[in-house]
């Protein structure tokens, strides 16, 4: 279990990026992390990974996050984590020895799917190669807890769509997913929770199925959480 309690973040002590945020997740889920730019998503998954300080707990089954249980948590961002000159043999090799539960056999595979070069450096990849590596090694790494930032920069719709269902064919039971995208029309169908931040505060909590028999979409909830205007275009033009 990963908790969240209370947890707060100011940066230069002054903007407030995270105020009180509280939830928990279980494994085994798949959570959609969903804001507007600058909600707070990106900050919201750099504390649970232990990247920057903050106020509050995140607790992993109980515990602080430190050395001790941090390699139960990947994390794969459109910023990129790998070493540039390396070529990708040469970083599994650099995760064998530092997770003894880097998945071997899920690496060869997602190198295949993807049709990455295997000795080619890193800092050679076109940008959606990059992005499509860093996923990859946040999925290799053998964590229980998977967090991705935006992972689908500079993917097609049909590489989007072909990765959806690669990953839900994958997953063990016990993996969980975080993933924040502005995607939430597209991975409505393969999250089981999402979880919304609006200025730093959680806005809502909940399971997609409950949405289902509520009758109402994804989406249509988002935009009526966030007080969309269907004619915000149209007012706009009609004063220009």
């Amino acid at each position: 279990m990963l908790e969240l309690k209370n947890v707060s973040k100011k940066y230069g002590g002054v903007i407030q990026a995270l105020s009180d945020v509280s939830f928990s997740i279980g494994q085994g889920e798949i959570i959609g992390l969903f804001g507007e730019n600058g909600a707070g998503k990106t900050t919201l998954m750099k504390s649970i990974l232990g990247f920057q300080s903050f106020k509050g707990e995140i607790l992993l089954d109980g515990e602080p996050i430190s050395r001790k249980n941090i390699g139960r948590l990947s994390f794969g961002t459109c910023e990129h984590s790998f070493f540039p000159r390396l070529t990708a043999m040469e970083h599994a090799s650099f995760y064998k020895t530092q997770f003894s539960t880097f998945n071997e056999k899920r690496f060869q595979k997602l190198m295949e799917f993807f049709d990455l070069p295997k000795y080619r450096p890193i800092r050679f990849f076109s940008s959606g190669m990059k992005n499509q590596f860093e996923v990859l090694m946040a999925l290799c790494q053998g964590a229980d807890y998977i967090l991705l930032d935006e992972p689908f920069v500079n993917y097609d719709v049909f590489n989007r769509e072909d990765f959806y269902k690669l990953l839900a064919g994958i997953l063990e039971p016990h993996e969980t997913i975080i993933l924040s995208t502005h995607l939430i029309d597209e991975v409505s169908g393969f999250i089981d929770r999402a979880v919304m931040i609006h200025e730093g505060k959680l806005i809502s909590d909940i399971k997609v199925c409950d949405l289902e028999e509520q009758g109402t979409t994804l989406i249509e909830y988002v935009k009526k959480l966030y007080g969309y205007e269907k004619d915000r275009v149209a007012k706009a033009l009609s004063d220009m």
